[in-house]
């Protein structure tokens, strides 16, 4: 079994770079106790429907969307994934692979593009950022899960597919676009006026530390020496995987813990600890910028920077997701191959001062909304404690064992946001960037 967890859940679903988000841990064991009548209900179901649907089903189909239709009724992010899905979900974790170069949501069952990636097909296409596709090769995918949504827009390279964009104050049109592979560059960083290192972390893949330590060294070498401040920018960082996640967080650390887990198993409740004399840039102060897009991992460093005050947390709050996924691969019971696997929530995370990110999300230490000319105006992000079945830290799972308070358990209201135009983040127009800047004791780029 591997443990990633299922990151991002953003309007409705979860922002996708055109892939699957995971981070997480955990194990599973035991058997479900099905009942012989359990059992009997659900044959007789499918033979009905073997006998009368209009259509002729497979009974292979059946048990399929029986799977998913069980896991996902769980919760937001538990699911059943075909063999097919596994196999996807694996590559994904690697940061490259087939497709168009996209970042979506759903929003109200619409596939919405939150940004074209820089260099890919969709961006030489004029993909732009609130474009809505409503469909592709001519199939209406609109009322799809995104995880079938994304399968219709990836391909082999080189092979083309035709999007219907709906634009707005425009007619729909078509958009044809040849794949390609796509590598997703995790880590992007720049040299700010007064030596003020920045690096934005867009996802946690397997590649996202090394890539970081990469960016560290080549930030000192165009300083010419030590830099005066550093940021690093976690907004619309959907997640990505825990031990990424926690590697980075490590890295701005000597010591103390990053994250807990706790879960209905015993070997559910781990703690992860900072390694002594970890900190890459000892002695430099730090601004984290997160907004309602970070979610999962991006939260768990940045209530790791926040609760052992490294760093100050600037933008608003972020998406509340703490729920660990665990993968668990099922063997196909002797057939000779896999079936799948199952994404099941099997613990929530924890913040190292005991709080849970689980429906609540990281509260900066100083809000910054943002301008209405650097928002996506035609998308709005949802929040994970807005989405149907999302869970709630109660019972043995409350925060700091239940003593949290009622009021602090509660969920959040707050007005919807709109998610930060792609094109904004890290340049002179950037507000919540120019905020941090000022807070380390630099000049924003905009006023030079």
């Amino acid at each position: 079994m591997i443990s990633p967890d299922r990151i991002g859940t953003i309007s409705t679903s979860a922002i996708f770079a055109l892939a699957l988000g995971l981070a997480g841990c955990g194990s599973f064991a035991g058997d479900p106790a099905l009942s012989a009548g359990d059992l009997a209900l659900l044959q007789s179901a499918m033979r009905q429907v073997d006998k009368s649907y209009v259509v002729p089903v497979r009974s292979d189909q059946l048990v399929t969307r029986a799977l998913k239709g069980m896991l996902t009724r769980l919760d937001p992010h538990s699911d059943y994934m075909t063999d097919r899905e596994y196999r996807e979900l694996l590559a994904t974790t690697s940061g490259q692979f087939g497709g168009v170069g996209i970042e979506i949501s759903v929003e109200n069952g619409v596939p919405q593009v939150i940004a074209a990636i820089d260099g890919t097909p969709a961006a030489a296409a004029g993909i732009e950022p609130g474009d809505r596709i409503v469909k592709a090769d001519g199939q209406p995918i609109v009322g799809l899960e995104i995880s079938e949504v994304v399968r219709r827009l990836r391909g082999a390279p080189g092979t083309p597919v035709v999007l219907t964009i709906a634009r707005a104050n425009q007619r729909v049109f078509e958009v044809p676009i040849k794949r390609a592979i796509i590598h997703v560059e995790s880590v992007k960083s720049a040299l700010k006026p007064g030596r003020i290192g920045y690096v934005r972390i867009s996802t946690f893949d397997e590649n996202t530390p090394s890539e970081l330590r990469v960016a560290l060294t080549r930030l000192r070498q165009q300083a010419g020496g030590p830099l005066t401040g550093f940021v690093l920018d976690l907004r619309n960082n959907a997640g990505g995987l825990l031990d990424a996640a926690v590697e980075v967080a490590g890295d701005f650390l000597d010591a103390g813990t990053l994250v807990t887990t706790r879960g209905r198993q015993r070997d559910e409740t781990r703690i992860y600890d900072a390694s002594p004399r970890g900190d890459l840039i000892r002695g430099i102060r730090m601004v984290a910028l997160i907004n309602g897009a970070s979610a999962s991992a991006s939260e768990i460093v940045a209530g790791a920077l926040q609760d052992n005050r490294r760093a100050t947390i600037l933008g608003t709050t972020s998406f509340g997701k703490g729920s660990v996924q665990s993968i668990i691969p099922l063997d196909g019971r002797g057939e000779g191959q896999g079936r799948g696997a199952l994404r099941l929530t099997t613990a929530l995370y924890y913040t190292p001062s005991g709080r849970s990110i689980q429906g609540q999300g990281i509260t900066p230490d100083r809000v910054v909304g943002l301008p209405k000319e650097a928002q996506v105006a035609n998308a709005l992000i949802a929040y994970e404690s807005d989405l149907f079945g999302a869970l709630k830290a109660t019972g043995e799972l409350a925060p700091n064992g239940g003593a949290q308070s009622e009021t602090r358990s509660r969920p959040i209201a707050r007005e919807r946001e709109h998610p930060i135009n792609p094109k904004i983040l890290g340049t002179a127009q950037d507000a919540q960037l120019n905020a941090a800047i000022e807070l380390l004791g630099g000049a924003p780029a905009a006023a030079r």
